[in-house]
C-alpha cells in the first residue's frame, strides 16, 4: 500500500459518515481487496488516474470518474497511475460494521480481526504479494463518467445513484452569484457534509424555534474551493449554501433514513419523508395549555421538547 490519508469528515465534525481524501502513490495500491457488510462507499476521482480492481475484473478510472460500491458487494481496490492517483471516499458508518478481506481471509470487526488477532491484516497482505492485474476492459455499471451523466432541470448531476448507490447520495453543484443550492433545513435522521471544488459563497446557519428562543441566530461562514462543511443530523440548526459573486461548484453527499424528517425554518415547513407528508406545526413553549399547578418539571427531567 502507498498512500497518504486526510480525514476531512472528522475534521468537520461529521456524525455517522466517513469523508477522505486519499492520493495513492503510482503502481501502488489505495487498500487491500475488500469488500463490506453494511458500509457504502462512494468514490469520486478528483485527478490523475489508475485502475479498479473488483472482484478479479479491471477497469481505468481518470478525473471525474464516480464509483459506488454497495454493502455487502464487491472485493475492490484501486492502484495508482503514472501520475497517481487522487480522490475522495465517503462511507457510511455503522456501529457492528465489518469488513472482508479475501485473500487474508480477514474479517474485521472494527479494529481487530476475527481469530482474536491484533496485528494488521495489511501486513499479511504484504506478504502474500503483488496483486495481479488483467488488462483493463469494460467498465462496470457501478463507475461512470462525469461526462457521461445528464444535467437535471436545475443544472446539477446526480453522480452516486447512476451508479448503483442505495443508502446514500452524491451530487456535483453549481450555482450562479447569489443562488442558493438548497433553501435553509436540517435533518432528523440523514447526515450530509460538501465539499467546494470551485468558487466560493457562505454557509448559512439558520436556528429551529427551539434554538432561536436560547439566544442561537442566523450564522454565516465564508467558503472557498477545499473548504469541507459537514452537517449531522439531529443538530437543530439549518443549513443552506449561498454562491458568492463568482458562483460556486461543490459536491453534495447525503446519507438515505426512509424515517428522516426535514424541517426549513424559513417557512415553518415540516416533511415527514417516510410517509410523504409536507406540513406546518406550530412551535409551542413546554408548558402551553398545562394547568399553572402543574409546575416546572420536576429536576433532573428533560421536558418532551428537549
Amino acid at each position: 500500500m502507498g498512500l497518504s490519508l486526510q480525514r476531512l469528515g472528522d475534521a468537520a465534525g461529521a456524525n455517522g459518515i466517513g469523508l477522505n481524501r486519499v492520493r495513492v502513490e503510482p503502481g501502488r495500491l489505495s487498500t487491500p481487496p475488500h469488500s463490506h457488510g453494511l458500509s457504502e462507499e462512494i468514490f469520486y476521482v478528483l485527478g490523475g488516474s489508475g485502475l479498479l480492481w473488483q472482484d478479479g475484473a479491471v477497469c481505468e478510472v481518470r478525473a471525474g470518474d464516480t464509483i459506488v460500491h454497495t454493502a455487502d458487494g464487491e472485493e475492490h481496490t484501486l492502484k495508482g497511475g503514472p501520475e497517481g492517483l487522487d480522490y475522495l471516499v465517503y462511507g457510511t458508518r455503522h456501529p457492528v460494521e465489518y469488513g472482508w478481506l479475501p485473500r487474508s481471509r480477514a474479517l474485521r470487526l472494527g479494529y481487530p480481526w476475527v481469530e482474536g488477532r491484533d496485528d494488521d491484516p495489511w501486513d499479511v497482505e504484504a506478504a502474500i504479494g503483488e496483486l495481479e492485474f488483467a488488462e483493463p476492459g469494460e467498465r462496470p455499471a457501478n463507475v461512470v463518467a462525469f461526462d457521461d451523466l445528464p444535467f437535471d432541470e436545475d443544472g446539477d448531476k446526480l453522480l452516486a445513484e447512476p451508479a448503483g448507490s442505495e443508502r446514500s447520495g452524491l451530487n456535483w453543484i453549481r450555482r450562479e452569484a447569489g443562488r442558493r443550492g438548497s433553501v435553509p433545513h436540517c435533518h432528523s435522521l440523514e447526515s450530509e457534509a460538501f465539499v467546494v471544488l470551485e468558487g466560493g459563497g457562505t454557509v448559512e446557519l439558520w436556528p429551529t424555534p427551539l434554538t432561536a428562543s436560547r439566544g442561537a441566530t442566523v450564522e454565516s461562514h465564508e467558503l472557498r474551493p477545499g473548504h469541507v462543511v459537514a452537517r449531522p443530523p439531529a443538530t437543530r440548526i439549518a443549513h443552506s449554501i449561498v454562491a458568492g459573486p463568482g458562483g460556486i461548484t461543490y459536491l453534495a453527499y447525503g446519507t438515505r433514513e426512509p424515517n428522516d424528517i426535514c424541517y426549513y425554518p424559513r417557512s415553518n415547513k415540516i416533511y415527514f419523508r417516510g410517509v410523504g407528508l409536507m406540513t406546518r406545526l406550530d412551535h409551542l413553549a413546554y408548558d402551553d395549555g398545562e394547568p399553572d399547578d402543574e409546575g416546572p418539571p420536576p429536576a433532573g427531567e428533560t421536558p418532551l421538547l428537549e
